[in-house]
């Protein structure tokens, strides 16, 4: 995994790049948090009786940005990226690991629906609409959603990360 800075949202900007801001800074503390941990850390479920490890998280992640910016956003009909429906049929949200995934492949695929969320994003106005289950919703919405999304997920990854080696802070 490589090095992840974390820039400080802007203090005094418009909406767009405040939402942006906030949205990279999570995203930053997530793969910060990733950071240096090896394969076998990565799949490690460290906070029992919780089965969530940071290789989850980041399929999670990836599948979140997917959903958000490529299907609601974009309106693309792209498939989930870790499919594995549970006896129930429901979908895991990507935090089910398998031994075909590994941690380098999952941070490349996260990170590269994090670029086209990013290009998805690019010179649209928060306000703007798509359509969404009987309604709409703005970019502003998904944003602010994505935002609590990843700052909930920021504390779990945090959390892993003290319990795996002790590493605290970012």
């Amino acid at each position: 995994m490589s090095t992840t800075e974390r820039a400080v949202p802007p203090m005094s900007a418009d909406e767009r790049d405040t939402l942006a801001g906030w949205l990279d800074f999570y995203r930053d503390t997530v793969a910060a948090k990733c950071h240096g941990l090896d394969e076998e850390q990565l799949r490690t479920a460290s906070v029992p009786p919780s089965p969530l490890t940071p290789l989850g998280l980041l399929q999670h992640l990836a599948e979140v940005e997917r959903n958000w910016f490529r299907r609601v956003l974009l309106g693309e009909d792209v498939p989930p990226l870790y499919d594995s429906p549970s006896s129930t049929g429901e979908h895991s949200g990507g935090f089910d690991l398998t031994a075909d995934v590994t941690g380098e492949q999952a941070l490349a695929t996260w990170q590269q629906e994090v670029e086209r969320a990013v290009e998805a994003c690019a010179g649209r106005d928060p306000g703007s609409r798509v359509p969404f289950g009987d309604g709409e919703v703005t970019l502003r919405w998904i944003c602010v959603h994505m935002i609590g999304e990843y700052a909930r997920h920021a504390g779990h990854a945090d959390l892993l990360r003290e319990r795996i080696d002790g590493a605290t802070g970012v």
